[in-house]
This record gives structure tokens, sequence and C-alpha cells, in this order.
């Protein structure tokens, strides 16, 4: 399967390498930072330096293969895949953009093409435990998704760092979140809703409302559900902070004479001191649980998943869970497992027991465990 890789960051690089390891997919990568290029080049691996924003450059790249796989930034993800639909291309999509893929759901049937969105760890991977949980249930009444990257050493003063663009981890500080509470659609800030929950491997962590519930407010119907982020305690607070005092603003103001987006001053601030180096160890843990009935008895589903940073390759956590769920769901593609059109979020794969077992698999051949256990009460 001839497969083009739109985006080289830390996590399309993980994707490029994965793929590229076996016979049965001819793998390009495509990226504007030309250090990435070269490092794939090295490799023996198909790269090539492009502007992905301009549509032309794009659709001329991927006029001759099989499958794309958008690991674009947010703000860039949604034009993309527009236009590899347009092209008629299959997709698996990790761009996590802000808009309604379902908007394309038309031109996708009209294409007779698929595009397979939130195809990440979270959304992705979560949305397919979710789907997975309820179908061990008679009735399912709840979910609650929390998720992480981490870096293994807390450093002062974010104790945090990111494998994403800055502009994307902003993002999720900013986009309200958007939940069920008995039966109804409430929207809250981000950020907001802050909770410790404990984890064997790590102790305390905080949790806090974001908005990654997405299309599973639209396929499960489900009376709560609500999704959130797992931070060290404290980091919470400091981007609280920064959020309110106007630094994530995307409203122009004037510094002598020049007109700069509070939010681009940060993100380019923030980023050599939130970007993961090389060696830099992080972690990705995360926790779903599907509330519900089973046998006229009250139970949980619960899910977890703990991983690290993969020494021997030097593939962080967060790019080796996002990367690879992306790569096995292209592998059920290949192997003709997925028979779906249109829009396709991974609840939707995860309810196909055949599918869902494939992913599983894959992962745990690539060092990533989810524990599956159910409780009563």
């Amino acid at each position: 399967m001839k497969t083009i890789v739109l985006g080289a960051g830390l996590v399309g690089r993980a994707i490029v390498l994965d793929l590229a390891a076996e016979k049965d997919f001819i793998v390009t990568a495509a990226d504007i930072e030309e250090t990435r290029v070269q490092e794939l080049t090295a490799r023996g691996i198909k790269a090539i330096k492009a502007d992905l924003s301009r549509p032309e450059i794009l659709k001329q790249l991927i006029c001759d293969q099989d499958l794309v796989i958008n690991a674009l930034p947010g703000h860039l993800g949604f034009q993309a895949l527009k236009n590899c639909l347009e092209e008629a291309k299959m997709v698996v999509d990790i761009a996590f953009f802000p808009e309604d893929p379902f908007e394309l759901e038309p031109l996708a049937l009209e294409r007779n093409t698929l595009a397979i969105v939130d195809a990440g760890v979270a959304p992705g991977l979560s949305n397919m435990m979710a789907a997975r949980g309820l179908s061990l249930l008679d009735r399912g009444q709840s979910l609650e998704i929390y998720v992480g990257g981490l870096p293994v050493v807390r450093e002062w003063p974010f104790e945090y760092k990111a494998v994403f663009s800055p502009l994307d981890v902003i993002e999720e500080y900013l986009r309200p979140a958007r939940m069920k509470e008995n039966g109804r659609l409430v929207v809250k800030p981000a950020l907001s809703d802050p909770e410790f929950l404990h984890f064997e491997q790590l102790g305390t962590l905080e949790a806090f409302n974001t908005d990654g519930l997405r299309t599973l407010l639209r396929t499960l119907d489900l009376p709560t559900m609500k999704e959130k982020t797992l931070r060290y305690p404290g980091h919470r607070e400091k981007m609280l902070l920064l959020r309110e005092a106007g630094f994530f603003d995307y409203v122009p103001v004037n510094i002598k004479g020049i007109s700069l987006r509070p939010v681009d001053f940060t993100a380019r601030l923030l980023f050599s001191r939130l970007q993961l180096k090389p060696g830099d160890e992080d972690l990705t843990v995360m926790r779903v649980v599907v509330g519900g009935e089973k046998e006229g008895q009250p139970v949980r589903c619960v899910f977890e998943l703990f991983d690290r940073y993969d020494r021997s390759t030097g593939i962080h956590s967060m790019a080796r869970t996002t990367g690879y769920t992306a790569t096995m769901l292209a592998r059920a593609l290949d192997s003709g497992l997925i028979k779906k059109k249109g829009i396709v979020p991974p609840e939707l794969l995860g309810s196909e027991p055949e599918v869902y077992h494939f992913v599983l698999k894959g992962l745990e051949e690539r060092g990533i465990k989810i524990q599956e256990q159910i409780e009563e009460g």
C-alpha cells in the first residue's frame, strides 16, 4: 500500500518508521522542516520538503498514493483532510482539529472513500475502549476518560513537556469542554473541575476538563460522559493563570507598531521550555471507565494503559501510543478488516471485536499493553 504521512514531527516520525519497517507499505513522508526530511532520508526513507498548508501542493503529493495519514497540527488538519477526500483518498487522521469532521461525511461518501478520524491514543484508542466496554454490558450509563502524557522527570516551573505543536497544547487549555450530565449536553471551560486521582505507578495526578469526547457525543447515547486531562499537580493552575492573564489570546495587540497575537508569542516562548528533546523520557497514562449494568447488577469496565519512553528506539511514549494506534488502523485497512465508508470515528471500530483485537494485538507486540477488567459496584 503506497502511503504518505503528512507531518514528520515526533508522532509523524514514529508513524513513518513503524510503517517503513514492513514490506506491506511503501512509505513517503512530507514536512516543511528540512531537518526532519533529512533525518528520514538518512534512514533510507523517501521524504519530501513541502508546504502542506497549500492545497495545490498537498494534492500533487497525494495523487498517486493509496492511503494518507494526516499528522499535521490541528490548525491545518481539517483543510488537509478535506483536500485528501476531494482526491478520493483513504485517510487515517490524528490532526485533532477543532472543526466537526462529520461536515465532511457527504464528501467522503460522494468520493466512495473513508477517513478514520481522531485515530490516536485519546481521542482514538480511548474511543475504542469505550465501545468495547459498552459491548460487555447489558446497559451502559456512564463514561469517564482520564488521559495524560507526562515527562518522567518533573522540572519547574511547568512540570510538563509536549510532543505536539505548542499551539495545539495551548488550544487544549482554551477549547470549551463538552460533556454529558444527567442526559444533557453541558459545556464547561477547559481546565475546570479539578480533581485528584491516584495511579499505582505514579501516585497522585490532577485531572481537569478538556474537550476530548468529540465524536463520542454524537455516537454514544449515555446520560453521563466526561473526558479529563491528567497532569502533575500544580500545572493546571499555572496554565489557568496564563490564560486568564491574556497570554493565550488570539486577538492581536499592537506593540511599538507591530501587530502580534499573544498566543503566538506565548507559543514561541514556551516552545523551548516545553519541547521534549532527544533523550528526555516521557510516559503515557490512561484510564477509561464505562459504568452500567450486567445481569441486573451495577458494574464498571475499567481499562488502563501505562506506557514509557522506548530507550531502544528513542521514540517517546506519547508518539508510540498515538502513532502506533494510527499505524495499526492503517494495517487493519490494508488487511481488509475495515469496510466502512464516510467519516469513521474509532468507537465504530471498537465495537467490532475483530478490529479491536487486531489493534490491541499490534500494540502489545510494540510493548503497549492495556489492562481490562470488570468490577462490581
